[in-house]
């Protein structure tokens, strides 16, 4: 087992070129055109990954981290807002006055708002809130790291990374 983790990495070795560790590079840093592009974290690694990963396999190995770590984060928002959007609506419509919306009044008044009315519930939701800053600022360090490791030619993995593909 020993020789043939040896044997891998002076195959890694082998194909390190500045143009490989540029690609790995920046397949990590695609990530951030989900700011631009609505789902740019994911097509332009896979674009990216599809190029670089026939000629070496340590594009490859990034390239899969890279998008293992984004279905992960992808996940791990979807469980925070099914957590925290249904506790928010549900705070929401338990202090609105549906008398004046079903009378289709105008005027809509938030009945009995005030922050004695805060529940553990709404606790939960800004825990969840919380935890989603958390991550995404986490996703943006993590990234620029992932992306000096690969321009160094060393691998990262990321953590909390389900291996979709392995």
């Amino acid at each position: 087992m020993e020789a043939s983790i040896k044997i891998e990495e002076q195959n890694i070795d082998n194909q390190l070129t500045a143009a490989n560790k540029n690609l790995a590079a920046l397949l990590h840093l695609s990530t951030f055109t989900q700011y631009f592009i609505p789902f740019g974290n994911y097509v332009i690694p896979i674009i990216l990954w599809n190029i670089g990963k026939k000629e070496s396999s340590f594009v490859d190995f990034h390239g899969k981290q890279t998008l293992n770590f984004q279905l992960s984060i992808f996940l791990y928002t979807l469980l925070l807002a099914i957590i925290a959007v249904p506790i928010f609506f549900f705070t929401l419509l338990k202090n609105l006055d549906f008398n004046a919306v079903i009378n289709n009044e105008q005027t809509f008044e938030i009945t009995d708002w005030d922050f004695s009315n805060i529940s553990g519930l709404v606790l939960v939701a800004a825990t969840s809130i919380l935890l989603f800053i958390f991550l995404k600022l986490a996703e943006f360090f993590l990234v620029i790291y992932a992306a000096v490791k690969a321009a160094n030619g060393e691998q990262y993995t990321y953590p909390l990374s389900i291996k979709f593909f392995k």
